[in-house]
């Protein structure tokens, strides 16, 4: 049977998504989704474990993002206290493995094959990043009832995910977004940085308008313009946390792929709902729709700029 949330309703499936920082420094992004009668529903993102937990138990937040991504156990409980139920499935943006990872995978080998051409290449893990951090928390989860799923989806579970991909297909993209604060000066290298923040906000609208559909609250949380710059990066990676969350929605669905090589890790993809598409503005080249959207979503910022208006 459903469980009842904390304000009557019928709460189906939960997910959480963690865009888990590789080393012990920098924060993770947390964000949690829940399914009812009228489909899936953000419940929250947070910038910082920390957060979550506070936000979760009802403590005063933290002044700002600590680093780390916390214990299998805790996220567990807290995400059970935000959506009146323990996830069925975690969808995690970490290098995972039934074994201690020390060098390249298959898994990173099978990506690259496929999605290297649309620069989405995975990145090689080594025994130091995220070495044990990735193997406690594959280990926490497993104690818990979590399993790593390599080739089916079964619930409760743990899946690796990565969002460049995903943003590829879920956005009908022909190569990688140009949404990460980290890459800013490489994306719109002779604009102003006033204006390189402008266009990211704008990358981040657009994206937040194709997310919409699938997990409800995505477009308004990608709604960024109003950001100082510090504020940046923790947003990011409150939406890559978010994309996770729809990672783990669409192969619920069974509408994402395990891109393996063998039997000991795998980086699912989700695949656009055809249906979604069907009735949503899908983009196909950097001329399309989406495109589009962002011009429409710069509109008053362009009216007075010229300089910004180029980038368009």
């Amino acid at each position: 049977m459903p469980d009842i949330g904390s304000k009557g309703m019928h709460v189906m499936r939960v997910v959480l998504g963690i865009d888990a920082a590789l080393t012990d420094k920098n924060p993770s992004g947390i964000a949690v989704a829940t399914e009812g009668p009228k489909g899936w529903l953000l419940k929250g993102a947070l910038p910082s474990v920390e957060h979550f937990l506070a936000d979760a138990h009802k403590r005063p937040a933290p002044e700002k993002p600590s680093g780390g991504v916390g214990q299998a156990q805790d996220l567990l409980e807290a995400t059970c206290a935000l959506a009146s139920r323990l996830p069925d499935l975690v969808a995690i943006d970490m290098p995972m493995a039934l074994e201690p990872i020390t060098a390249r995978r298959a898994s990173d080998n099978a990506l690259s094959r496929a999605y290297g051409a649309k620069w989405c290449a995975a990145h090689s893990p080594n025994a130091q990043r995220p070495g044990p951090i990735s193997d406690r928390l594959r280990e926490g989860f497993g104690e818990a009832g979590y399993p790593l799923c390599i080739n089916e989806i079964a619930t409760p579970g743990l899946i690796e995910v990565y969002p460049h991909p995903a943003l590829v297909e879920l956005c009908n993209e022909p190569t990688r977004l140009p949404y990460k604060v980290g890459k800013l000066r490489s994306y719109w290298p002779d604009a102003r940085p006033k204006h390189r923040r402008l266009l990211l906000s704008g990358e981040w609208s657009s994206i937040g308008k194709v997310l919409e559909p699938y997990l409800q609250g995505a477009d308004s949380f990608c709604n960024t313009f109003e950001l100082t710059p510090k504020q940046l990066k923790s947003q990011e990676d409150m939406i890559d946390a978010i994309i996770c969350c729809i990672c783990a929605i669409r192969a619920l669905e069974g509408g994402a792929r395990p891109l393996a090589g063998d039997d000991l890790s795998a980086i699912w993809v989700p695949m656009a709902d055809p249906v979604i598409q069907s009735r949503t503005l899908l983009p196909r080249s950097p001329y399309s729709d989406r495109a589009e959207l962002r011009r429409e979503v710069w509109h008053d910022n362009l009216e007075d700029d010229e300089e910004l208006a180029q980038y368009l």
